[in-house]
C-alpha cells in the first residue's frame, strides 16, 4: 500500500504494487498523493485514481478493463445525421478548466455527489498545464454544450469523465475525439470502467492482462504532449 509521500514532478517514476495483487474490485493501493509524477506513473502501469470527497485516494486497475479502439467507435444513424447537420462545433484544449468543472458538477446515476474532488480538479489542471491532460469541447453556437477530458501517454488516451448539457453532446464529443485519435494513429482509448452507454458507443471489456499488453505497446510511441488546440482539422 502507498501512504503519505512527497510531491513528485512529472519526471518521477513511482512503482505501484503489481496489479495482480489487487482486491477483487480492482483496488491496488490506498493513499499517496495526486502529484504529476504519481499520476503519470500510475497511468503507465494501468492504474488510475478514483475516490470520493473525504475518503483516502484509492488506486484502481479493474479486471476486466473497458476500452474503446478508436477505429471501432459506433456512430448510430441518428448520430450520423445529427453530425452531418453540423449542429455542433468542436475544439480541443480551449476550455479545459471549464470542462473538468462541468464534469465534476454533472449528475451521476450511479451515486450522489462527485468523485472529481477539488484536489482532483487541481491535479488534472496541472497535468493539462504540463501538456499531458486534454479536453474536447462541444459547442452549440457560443454555448459549451458538452465535452470530456483525459490523459494522453504514448498512443493511449485515458478517458476520465464527460458531461452533456444538451442531448447527444457527450456522444458527439466521444465520436469526434475518437476520430481525432484515429487520425493521429492512437491505438487505445481507455474507458476504465464499463457502462452500457460506453458499450453502445463501441467500447468493450477485455481482460486486464490483455489491456496491460496493449498499454505497454502504446507506451513505446512518443507522447503527443502540449496543447492540442488547432489540431482537429487533421481528424477528417
Amino acid at each position: 500500500m502507498i501512504f503519505n509521500l512527497p510531491y513528485f514532478n512529472e519526471t518521477a517514476v513511482i512503482s505501484f504494487p503489481p496489479v495482480n495483487s489487487s482486491t477483487p474490485e480492482g483496488i491496488i493501493a490506498i493513499g499517496g498523493n495526486l502529484s504529476p509524477g504519481m499520476l503519470l506513473s500510475a497511468y503507465r502501469q494501468g492504474i488510475f485514481p478514483w475516490f470520493s470527497e473525504g475518503d483516502p485516494i484509492l488506486w484502481w486497475s479493474p479486471d476486466p478493463r473497458c476500452v474503446l479502439f478508436p477505429t471501432e467507435v459506433h456512430v448510430s444513424r441518428s448520430m450520423a445525421k445529427l453530425l452531418r447537420k453540423q449542429r455542433f462545433s468542436f475544439s480541443l484544449d480551449t476550455r479545459f478548466t471549464e470542462v473538468i468543472a462541468a464534469c465534476s458538477n454533472a449528475p451521476r446515476r450511479e451515486h450522489a455527489g462527485t468523485w472529481i474532488t477539488e484536489d482532483m480538479r487541481q491535479a488534472y489542471i496541472t497535468l493539462h498545464t504540463l501538456g499531458f491532460a486534454h479536453s474536447i469541447e462541444v459547442w452549440e453556437g457560443t454555448n459549451l454544450a458538452g465535452g470530456l477530458y483525459g490523459v494522453s501517454l504514448g498512443s493511449c488516451f485515458f478517458g476520465e469523465s464527460m458531461f452533456s448539457r444538451v442531448s447527444n453532446a457527450s456522444k458527439a464529443a466521444l465520436i469526434q475525439l475518437s476520430r481525432f485519435l484515429e487520425a493521429r494513429e492512437f491505438d487505445l482509448f481507455d474507458c476504465q470502467v464499463y457502462s452500457p452507454h460506453l458499450e453502445r458507443m463501441g467500447a468493450r471489456q477485455i481482460p486486464r492482462e490483455e489491456f496491460l499488453d496493449l498499454l505497454k505497446k502504446s507506451l513505446t510511441r512518443d507522447t503527443l504532449r502540449g496543447n492540442w488546440s488547432g489540431m482537429l482539422e487533421d481528424s477528417g
